[in-house]
């Protein structure tokens, strides 16, 4: 576990999987944590390369090749959350405040193509900022997808008691069974998907993709969860290369019960199939964005 810290801002990062494992300010919880002796429980904090969510049916076609994955969600036949997520990490830096770690996806069944995948947490005065990066170092053009699976919370308050609000303008609808997309994205205008203006918790049951995160004025995607008693909050923003976002209200996290995951993507599930908003890079090629969370309000 790696630990860093600014002012009044602490978090901790896994060595194995790169993921976050606790943010705190002030003592205030702003994810869901787990402990440091405990796997990640539901993904939490887990960094997604070279695909988020799932790959339906374990396989994907690349150059006209059929490449078969290891099925790591066996009930469902799928595989899921890319390959680097019970990886050790190496780390390159680690100051203070700033931790940053990477990781080579070497040529295996399933993925022909080596990656050097780094990502970078930072702790300021804006809260944390993750920076995720991604090289070629094969010799053929490839198709990825990033995402990460963090559990933000409203510091104390219960999740059910809060407000969640997405930049997302589509849907996309899933097969119940498998847990992959069923058809095109759709508007959630005038649906029970439309989080757009904010939408209680309470009851509300999501696993879900959520398309077309719309930036703001500054340019950045922005989801919040906000405390319906005191307007304490937290929001998980992201470059605009996040256009997806997974929400997923589990009743069981331990340790806290009701949770809610909200997971910028790059892509949507099954991605390596569809090609929606796969992202290329020809050999030698770096692609790099940022996503972070900050608390608000009180």
């Amino acid at each position: 576990m790696l630990g860093i810290s600014y002012e009044g801002a602490t978090a901790v990062i896994t060595t194995v999987g790169a993921g976050l494992r606790s943010f705190s300010v002030d003592g205030v919880p702003y994810v869901e944590t787990f402990g440091p002796d405990e796997k990640p429980p539901m993904s939490a904090g887990a960094v997604l390369v070279p695909w988020p969510n799932r790959t339906a049916g374990a396989s994907w076609v690349l150059d006209g090749v059929r490449q078969e994955l290891e099925v790591t969600e066996p009930a469902r036949g799928n595989a899921i959350h890319g390959l680097l997520r019970r990886r050790p990490w190496e780390v390159l830096e680690h100051t203070g405040s700033l931790v940053s770690l990477v990781a080579r996806l070497s040529p295996q069944p399933g993925w022909p193509v080596a990656l050097r995948v780094t990502v970078s947490y930072a702790l300021d005065d804006r809260g944390l900022t993750v920076t995720h990066g991604v090289k070629n170092i094969g010799d053929v053009p490839t198709p990825f997808g990033v995402g990460t699976h963090p559990y933000p919370r409203a510091g104390h308050a219960l999740t059910d008691s809060c407000t969640l609000t997405l930049a997302a303008t589509t849907v996309l609808p899933l097969d119940v069974e498998r847990m992959v997309p069923s058809g095109e994205a759709r508007s959630v205008e005038g649906t029970e998907f439309d989080f757009r203006s904010g939408r209680s918790l309470n009851g509300v049951r999501l696993d879900t993709p959520f398309g077309g995160c719309e930036p703001g004025p500054d340019g950045l995607v922005h989801h919040s969860l906000v405390s319906d008693s005191d307007d304490a909050g937290v929001e998980v923003w992201a470059d605009p290369a996040f256009r997806w976002v997974q929400v997923f209200t589990p009743d069981s996290f331990p340790g806290r019960g009701r949770a809610v995951a909200v997971e910028p993507m790059t892509c949507p599930p099954d991605a390596l199939n569809s090609g929606v908003d796969l992202i290329w890079v020809a050999p030698g090629e770096t692609w790099g964005a940022r996503w972070g969370i900050r608390p608000l309000g009180s």
